[in-house]
């Protein structure tokens, strides 16, 4: 009966993935983890690569046999030894088991012959990567694939002899074996199996030292200028990012090295592997004709990933639930690193561009997902990635840091370092830390921003007597009708002729009266949020929207826009009313990040939500007030590079080709407008998609003035997807049905939104529903953020009956269609239902 038992608890443990069952299991089973890996990458990329693990650990108890995670096929396994004795293969869903008659309690070595897996290799002609977040690790080597099982490793790689290779630990030694080299590193610092990377190939190389760290950067960027501009920068941000965090945590760097690998078409912005950041290329590599808003971006970026070392690295979820712990922590803190790097701009602004829009595209959507959301496995895991964690997140902890105040939040967050240096942490550790900081009830207020999805909608009941204020009343009602209530502070800004009187508030109820506001004069106007620090839909009944363009404070004027837009989608005014406030907007802006917001409203207006006759209508005037704004000598080139990426996005019109084609060939040049070879190759784009009549030979052209190999790889993958030929672009999606079509991912994704532009929908329509078929397998075998993607270039780019009838009938004919999945799909697809209640509501 005994033995039966065990085996049913066995069988229990033993499933795909990474289950939580079994990662608590084995965190009490194993420690003193010691991964000795060996890989031998050979010229070509067809070839496999041979590899050797010998894992050194101790075993605490022998209840259950040890389960090494391995997510390849068995034939890649060659032998298994165990204590030095060869033992049978036995591989099962995903899983190496080794017996426990083979095992002994205390240390234990157990040595693997076999062929790394493909998945996460990331292979080039020239080059290879590896990403193994969350769980990809698992798909390379055997491991214990679970965060709360940090290691150390000792790594060789045998490459050729013309590649470098790059780790989270320094060089202990190279030795030249013919055409080949073998590296081999010292004992890395402790880390999970996510943030253990090796970056191998032809790369250049330059390093700098900045205070006491001694940083390499590898990179293939072959653009003097963009190098030029670029390079020394680079490296100061890392250098500012470090300085800030180490006085912020009161923690000094935590890792032996802060290397960093520039990679083409990199998956993500960034990521955070312990010594060895990879970045793409396209984030890091600017000109000296930037946008401020690439540049603050970049900043971001960097920042965001240098405090990964801190928050994530350093201290780790325990589990994958709480991977937006890091992910909030790092843009939260990138946000203020930025706001020292780049003293000169409105960083209360900056936020808000940063986050707001990104986050309300997805928390008003009917797929959207608490901030912390529930994880039974960790092939779940790459689902709970997305804006709510990078854009939500932050807002919320802005939030909280208000509620707690500044110092006594620091003061939390450098106990939670200190605490849980090179360990593991959840929520409710760094909570009940905050708790010993304030007399707030934390739990209770983080129960709604952390475990409710939604946002609340904001309305207001105001009285007036003798034109003075008689009553103030604020009530919000969550958006998916829930009982929500979220605890908040923001401003109201009254706007009188000479002032505005700026009002704090702070609402913790559903239905709360300011008793301070009244006796005030009645305002001309009342902004909401004034500030940009609340969270939801305001109210616009009592601000005149054509006034929006004049609120004289950035912040104020940005968020109304943005508030704007919400209400339109809310249904609560037309698109072409908003459109018209946009544009009249672009006429007198003056800020430029605002004006990014306000092209970013237009281009999506102006494509999604207003008829085709209404578009035919307002096209012309559009066009002729950007391209008049164009030619203003008032305006920075910065500022210029923005007006002409919003002029390119709209002017498809036979006058505006041409402009835009003059523009390409360089007979036509607009003053202060400084173009590079990125802008060119984007230009020759946009004239494809709008179908001029020399498309084919603009392509071709464009094609040739490539000078950088990779882009022009990359750009050889895109020419199908710009083809003016149906068919070509027919077989080109058709094509992606397999993975192996899919392996560049942010090419197919890039692709996909050519293929699916509004002025292509009418031939590309009929691909949809295969889109939607492929979604299950693409989260398979894609990166974390793949899937989303793949989802967003597809029917995120619809807004028509016809998709509509599409999804609805995918949606019925799936009735088991994963709950994971179906909120990507519904988050991605918002825009089309969207756009069907705003087109019967405003007929």
């Amino acid at each position: 009966m005994t033995s039966c038992a065990k085996k049913s608890e066995r069988i229990d443990l033993l499933s795909p993935g990474i289950s939580l069952e079994l990662a608590k299991y084995r965190k009490q089973q194993v420690s003193n983890v010691v991964y000795n890996l060996s890989f031998k990458i050979p010229e070509l990329k067809v070839e496999p690569i041979a590899a050797i693990l010998d894992l050194s650990l101790q075993i605490n108890n022998l209840n259950q046999p040890l389960y090494l995670d391995f997510n390849a096929d068995s034939s890649h396994i060659n032998s298994v030894f165990v204590n030095e004795k060869q033992v049978e293969i036995n591989h099962q869903q995903e899983h190496i088991i080794i017996d426990p008659k083979d095992l002994k309690i205390g240390n234990n070595e157990v040595s693997i012959n076999f062929r790394a897996g493909e998945l996460s290799l990331n292979r080039n002609d020239d080059y290879l990567y590896t990403l193994l977040v969350p769980d990809r690790a698992s798909t390379l080597f055997p491991c214990f694939d679970q965060p709360d099982i940090k290691a150390h490793y000792i790594l060789e790689v045998t490459a050729p002899k013309d590649w470098q290779v790059l780790c989270a630990s320094n060089i202990e030694m190279s030795e030249i074996q013919g055409d080949f080299v073998r590296h081999k590193f010292q004992k890395s610092d402790l880390m999970s199996t996510y943030l253990f990377s090796f970056v191998a190939g032809v790369f250049n190389s330059t390093k700098q030292k900045l205070g006491d760290l001694n940083m390499l950067m590898l990179y293939r960027e072959n653009n003097e200028e963009k190098l030029a501009a670029s390079a020394t920068e680079i490296f100061n941000l890392h250098h500012k990012s470090v300085g800030f965090l180490e006085a912020y945590t009161q923690y000094e760097f935590p890792f032996k090295k802060l290397d960093f690998a520039v990679i083409p078409g990199f998956q993500y912005g960034g990521m955070e592997h312990v010594g060895a950041i990879q970045y793409r290329e396209s984030s890091l590599f600017l000109d000296d004709n930037a946008t401020q808003n690439q540049k603050l971006n970049r900043s971001r970026l960097i920042a965001h990933e240098t405090a990964h070392m801190w928050f994530g690295d350093l201290v780790t979820m325990k589990w994958f639930d709480d991977v937006w712990l890091k992910e909030v922590f790092a843009n939260f803190l990138a946000d203020k690193v930025t706001s020292q790097s780049f003293p000169d701009v409105n960083h209360y602004l900056n936020f808000m561009t940063d986050h707001y829009e990104r986050a309300y595209s997805v928390d008003r959507t009917l797929g959207s997902t608490p901030i912390k959301q529930p994880l039974d496995n960790l092939k779940n895991a790459g689902t709970l990635y997305g804006r709510i964690i990078y854009d939500k997140a932050p807002i919320m902890m802005r939030q909280l840091e208000a509620l707690v105040g500044e110092e006594s939040f620091r003061k939390g967050m450098q106990n939670y370092i200190k605490t849980y240096a090179n360990g593991n942490a959840d929520w409710n550790d760094l909570v009940a830390l905050l708790d010993a900081e304030t007399s707030e009830d934390l739990m209770q207020w983080s129960d709604v921003w952390v475990n409710k999805p939604g946002r609340p909608l904001i309305s207001n009941i105001i009285t007036y007597k003798n034109d003075s204020i008689e009553r103030f009343e604020i009530a919000q009602q969550a958006e998916d009708g829930s009982g929500n209530v979220w605890p908040q502070t923001f401003e109201v800004g009254l706007v009188y002729e000479d002032a505005v009187k700026v009002m704090p508030i702070k609402l913790n109820a559903k239905k709360q009266l300011f008793v301070e506001f009244v006796g005030l004069p009645k305002p001309n106007a009342i902004i909401y949020n004034y500030n940009a620090f609340g969270y939801g839909v305001f109210p616009i009944d009592y601000l005149d929207v054509n006034t929006i363009p004049s609120i004289k404070n950035d912040v104020a004027r940005g968020y109304s826009y943005v508030n704007l837009y919400e209400n339109m989608l809310s249904g609560n005014i037309a698109p072409k009313k908003v459109l018209d406030v946009f544009i009249e907007g672009v006429a007198s802006e003056k800020e430029e990040l605002v004006l990014d917001v306000i092209s970013g409203k237009i281009a999506s207006l102006f494509w999604h939500y207003i008829s085709e006759e209404q578009r035919a209508l307002v096209g012309e005037r559009l066009e002729s007030i950007v391209y008049k704004q164009l030619n203003e000598d008032r305006y920075t080139t910065s500022f210029k590079k923005t007006l002409f990426s919003l002029y390119k996005s709209v002017a498809y019109s036979a006058e505006g080709k041409d402009v835009l084609y003059n523009i390409w060939n360089k007979s036509l040049s607009i003053k202060g407008l400084n173009l590079g070879e990125h802008d060119y190759t984007n230009l020759g784009v946009t004239l494809a998609i709008y179908n001029h009549e020399h498309s084919k030979d603009i392509l071709q052209s464009t094609l040739e003035n490539i000078n950088n190999p990779d882009r022009k790889k990359r750009f050889e993958f895109l020419l199908p997807s710009l083809s003016g030929d149906e068919k070509v672009r027919e077989a080109f999606v058709l094509s992606l049905a397999k993975a192996d079509a899919r392996e560049k991912e942010s090419w197919v994704a890039t692709s996909l939104n050519y293929v699916n532009h509004p002025l292509r929908q009418e031939a590309s329509q009929k691909y949809l529903r295969m889109c939607l078929e492929l979604i299950e397998e693409i989260q398979l075998t894609g990166d974390i953020f793949f899937p989303k993607a793949w989802l967003n270039a597809t029917i995120g780019n619809y807004t028509s009956d016809y998709a509509y009838d599409v999804l609805e009938q995918f949606m019925a004919d799936n009735p088991n269609f994963p709950d994971v999945l179906k909120n990507k799909l519904l988050q991605a697809s918002d825009g089309v239902y969207r756009a069907k209640l705003i087109r019967e509501k405003h007929k």
